[in-house]
């Protein structure tokens, strides 16, 4: 071998060398970063922007993995323990799945019913009934001869409310109301009440110029006396 062959397999083993420096380097780099962050484990994300009070399924989540030691403990592991409940706030697309956005969607109890209606938001408390609050529900009716004088009655005392949908455009019923024919924006609510008031919400539901809600303090069950159930501006004078 000459010197020349000698200087190529000098420097060919260099190179070897300083790759295999090199790839060292990497792996040590590597495995410094996998000691600091951990193994990967499961978790979930919002698809969408999910709106407050919604119902929520598996559909609504995609799973992501993340560091275990970057994984709140709130974080859900499993979108079975989230089906059928509520989002109690709105859920921004992106945001991790935590335990503590999610509530349990109030039950009905015995003897109840559901029944939904649609409230104006500018009439009923917009924006701040959730599921689980107690309202109380009053209708306002004209009278029904010209000499008869308008009057509003509280339908149902201590309605509890189990579900508030998104707002939703509807059809404006110009021959009962007044106000025009076109459309408006309403949020259904759905209550849990017994026979005798879903007759009553019905009713107003259909024939009342207007439904408004009238939140109650939480824990409180509001009680309203009979005479003070019903007004007309006469009555005030």
């Amino acid at each position: 071998m000459n010197s020349r062959q000698r200087r190529g397999v000098i420097l060919l083993l260099l190179s070897v060398l300083c790759a295999l420096g090199a790839f060292a380097g990497v792996i040590s780099v590597i495995g410094e970063v996998n000691s600091k962050v951990g193994p990967e484990v499961v978790a979930y994300r919002v698809k969408s922007d999910i709106a407050p009070y919604t119902p929520l399924d598996a559909g609504r989540f995609e799973q992501v993995k993340i560091p275990e030691r970057w994984r709140p403990t709130t974080a859900v592991t499993d979108l079975g323990t989230v089906q059928g409940k509520i989002a109690v706030t709105g859920l921004k697309k992106g945001s991790l799945l935590q335990s503590d956005m999610v509530v349990d969607r109030p039950k009905l109890q015995a003897g109840e019913q559901e029944i939904a209606i649609m409230i104006d938001p500018s009439t009923g408390v917009a924006g701040k009934i959730r599921p689980g609050d107690r309202v109380n529900i009053t209708a306002t009716f004209k009278g029904k001869k010209a000499t008869d004088p308008d009057r509003s009655v509280i339908i149902v005392v201590n309605a509890k409310v189990i579900e508030v949908g998104r707002l939703t455009p509807v059809e404006k019923n110009g021959d009962r109301k007044g106000t025009g024919t076109g459309t408006a924006e309403a949020v259904p609510i759905t209550f849990a009440l017994g026979n005798k008031d879903v007759n009553r919400v019905a009713y107003a539901e259909s024939f009342a110029e207007h439904v408004r809600l009238a939140l109650l303090p939480p824990g409180t069950e509001g009680s309203v006396p009979p005479a003070d159930r019903w007004y007309t501006l006469d009555g005030d004078k």
